[in-house]
């Protein structure tokens, strides 16, 4: 064989070698990483049932200093959470020590300091679990139930990015009353033989107040994120503009996702996929109305989306995830998650049915979007060690 011919052969074979290569190393780190995917599934639903326990036996530590502790940029509770049911057995009967009227906002909620320091933001029940709204999606109060159930639901999908949220039943009369402010005491009335109270925000009114069942209410209470983590909020580039008859640009303008993806924060870091995630976390739980969300201040666009008040691309691991809960399994989750909480059953099984639903919508949507642009330009590698943090 001529020389140049030689030259000519290695070469093709040096070619072949190399695409080989990396083929195969892609490969292999995309399998590792799915594999990793589904050890981190079968952990999260191995540790799904949550046991609401008084003690914390294997350490001098308060269930609101180990809660405070989980904080981090990324994530507000960590996957292993062995004290987890303490923690939530103390947002659901530790003693009321002071009630205020709730932060400020569209829903009312009441703002109680528990025994030892911690705050938590109280929602009343507003509906019976098998009442349906009718209009649009944002219509109506928001549910206390489902506050508990978006707690459980951000558990499953492993975005861990929701504070911790419990049912609990409190006695107006005993428990709320002695230990409100003024501010607060002045919307409590009697309708019938109910107390019952109106708060203050922007939809609060005497006319519309929430009532107990005689003195006993039942709500959510929300743990307070720890004070040194101060959050920021941002206009949610997807939001609606509240004005009848005037669209957002995004329902218009075809350029629009192209345009966000050029501006910061959404031009770098993991914001943008939080985005995607929430969207997916926001239909599961038929909320419509996120048109702002919060972050940790001064962070860049480095920390997570936090979920409060619960051309695209979508994280490879939040594919695989809801891939994994469909045929069912999303269904038999949340219901293990919440079977112990104060106000079980959390949720009835039309909306349970309703969220398996939504979740293979979800899953065509995406199928759709692979089928006409391909998978590597929508399903994004993205997993960020927490090591660091």
């Amino acid at each position: 064989m001529k020389l140049k011919q030689r030259i000519v052969l290695l070469a093709i074979l040096l070619v072949i070698f190399i695409f080989t290569k990396v083929f195969l190393i892609d490969n292999l780190d995309t399998s590792a990483a799915n594999r990793e995917d589904q050890r981190a599934f079968h952990r999260m639903m191995a540790g799904l049932r949550v046991e609401l326990v008084p003690k914390l036996d294997h350490t001098l530590q308060s269930p609101w200093e180990i809660a405070a502790q989980w904080v981090v940029p990324r994530e507000v509770y960590p996957e292993e959470t062995p004290e987890l049911g303490a923690i939530m057995h103390a947002m659901a009967t530790k003693k009321i020590i002071k009630a205020d009227v709730g932060y400020k906002g569209t829903q009312l909620k009441a703002l109680l300091i528990l025994e030892g320091g911690q705050k938590v933001v109280f929602k009343p029940k507003r509906y019976n679990r098998d009442y349906v709204v009718e209009g649009e999606p944002y219509a109506g109060y928001d549910r206390h139930n489902a506050e508990v159930a978006a707690f459980h639901l951000d558990r499953i999908l492993g975005f861990r990015r929701a504070p911790l949220v419990v049912g609990r039943f409190v006695n107006l009369r005993t428990e709320i009353k002695p230990v409100a402010t003024e501010q607060l005491l002045s919307t409590f009335l009697t309708v019938g033989n109910n107390t019952c109270f109106y708060g203050k925000c922007y939809y609060c009114r005497e006319t519309e107040p929430a009532c107990a069942d005689g003195d006993t209410m039942e709500g959510s209470v929300t743990l307070w994120l720890p004070d040194v983590w101060p959050l920021q909020k941002h206009r949610h580039p997807w939001g609606r503009t509240y004005r009848e008859g005037k669209l957002a640009r995004w329902e218009y303008d075809e350029s629009y996702c192209d345009a966000v993806k050029k501006t910061s924060p959404y031009d770098s870091g993991p914001r943008l996929l939080d985005i995607i995630d929430t969207a997916v976390f926001d239909y599961l739980i038929g909320n419509a109305d996120r048109h702002h969300y919060e972050s940790f201040q001064d962070d860049e666009g480095a920390s997570m989306l936090i979920l409060l008040d619960n051309a695209k691309s979508i994280r490879v691991s939040t594919w695989n995830r809801l891939n994994y809960l469909k045929n069912g399994v999303l269904k038999s989750a949340l219901k293990s998650a919440m079977a112990h909480d104060p106000i079980s059953p959390v949720l009835s099984d039309p909306h349970l049915g309703a969220m398996d639903q939504r979740l293979l919508s979800i899953l065509a949507t995406v199928k759709q979007c692979t089928d006409q642009f391909g998978m590597d330009t929508v399903l994004v590698e993205d997993r960020m060690p927490l090591s660091h943090l």
